[in-house]
């Protein structure tokens, strides 16, 4: 009959065959068994960064760094329980943006995809592949891979924003690549916004066209149309147990997610709602357009306002309190979920009682 061995070695016998291996570039499996459970540990940390932190910083790196002498002048959202350049989670990357006044970022373009969701703003753009997308705050804007795109502020405010990338899961691959565009900026085109214009329709696209890249070819959603969409979801549907009215940004050519890589959501806390707990395998960066409430991490409790950024990592328990007795709580996220799902390892599960 076949059945399992077991072989008794003393642990001075095993150290000595660990440490030849060492030498030889090897080690074993078996030492290193990992969570016993079979289920994973993020080593990603709940963490809240609050506006009132974020934005002196970014307006006194306006006093230390140009444009020019800073590609983008950026204040990178660093998960404490990573290495200080890895992350806010494994593969996401969240970052604060600010361009002042009279001020431009120089046009490039790379392989990483990224979306800008604006938090201050009484004017600007961002060009991406010659369309000039104007700002307001709660606008998501879109720079697919290999979209070259530039910034400039042609008001008298700062304007900032979140900046959403795959960074990590990119060079977690290393094959992150980069190029400048020959010039500081590109052409623009003729027709401001075209994008908007052509794929903002409700539903509605070009039938002539053909879609051939993988990313929306809708790249600008204004707040303006997104949260009169929640207010109206809200006044017809109880919405989800977990996420109160939850509405994913979509590409309108496929109907699935903006980008290959991240998913983009925005959602409505009705006021006083405590949602029920779940958790799933994708890691999520949260940004709270409006309202004040917490969130529940493993039993950790993270409290939020308005333009606070929280994250929630991977297969980690969590819900949501909207605190306010009378007005909802918006908030805009964005996750790694198409990438799990394209291979495969997408997994969601509500919370034990």
């Amino acid at each position: 009959m076949l059945q399992r061995s077991s072989i008794t070695a003393s642990e001075e016998e095993r150290q000595a065959f660990y440490e030849e291996l060492k030498q030889q570039s090897m080690w074993p499996l078996w030492a290193d068994q990992g969570n016993p459970n079979g289920e994973p540990k993020s080593g990603v940390l709940p963490f809240v960064w609050h506006w009132r932190d974020i934005r002196p910083q970014a307006m006194r790196a306006t006093k230390l760094v140009g444009t020019k002498e800073a590609l983008r002048r950026v204040l990178c959202l660093a998960n404490p329980g990573l290495d200080g350049r890895s992350g806010s989670t494994r593969t996401l990357s969240a970052n604060i943006q600010i361009v002042m006044p009279g001020e431009i970022a120089r046009a490039h373009h790379h392989n990483i995809a990224a979306l800008r969701f604006i938090i201050e703003a009484s004017g600007g753009y961002t060009v991406v592949d010659g369309d000039i997308i104007p700002m307001a705050p709660g606008d998501l804007i879109l720079t697919p891979n290999w979209a070259y795109h530039d910034h400039a502020n042609d008001s008298d405010a700062p304007a900032i924003w979140l900046d959403g990338l795959d960074v990590p899961l990119v060079r977690g691959l290393e094959i992150a690549f980069q190029e400048e565009f020959p010039e500081e900026t590109q052409p623009i085109g003729e027709v401001a916004d075209l994008s908007l214009a052509k794929y903002g329709t409700g539903g509605l696209r070009p039938a002539w066209e053909t879609q051939t890249r993988p990313h929306s070819p809708l790249t600008h959603f204004p707040w303006s149309e997104v949260k009169p969409a929640l207010d109206r979801i809200a006044a017809v549907a109880s919405g989800s147990a977990y996420d109160g009215i939850i509405l994913e940004y979509t590409n309108p050519a496929t109907g699935g997610p903006v980008m290959p890589t991240i998913g983009c959501y925005a959602q409505l806390l009705r006021p006083r709602q405590h949602t029920e707990s779940h958790r799933h395998t994708s890691s999520t960066v949260y940004h709270v357009v409006e309202g004040e409430g917490y969130t529940l991490v493993d039993g950790q409790r993270l409290d939020w306002e308005s333009k606070d950024v929280f994250v929630v990592p991977a297969w980690a328990h969590h819900e949501h309190v909207n605190l306010s007795q009378g007005q909802p709580a918006y908030l805009f996220s964005f996750s790694e979920a198409p990438a799990l799902r394209a291979l495969d390892l997408y997994r969601e599960e509500p919370s034990a009682p």
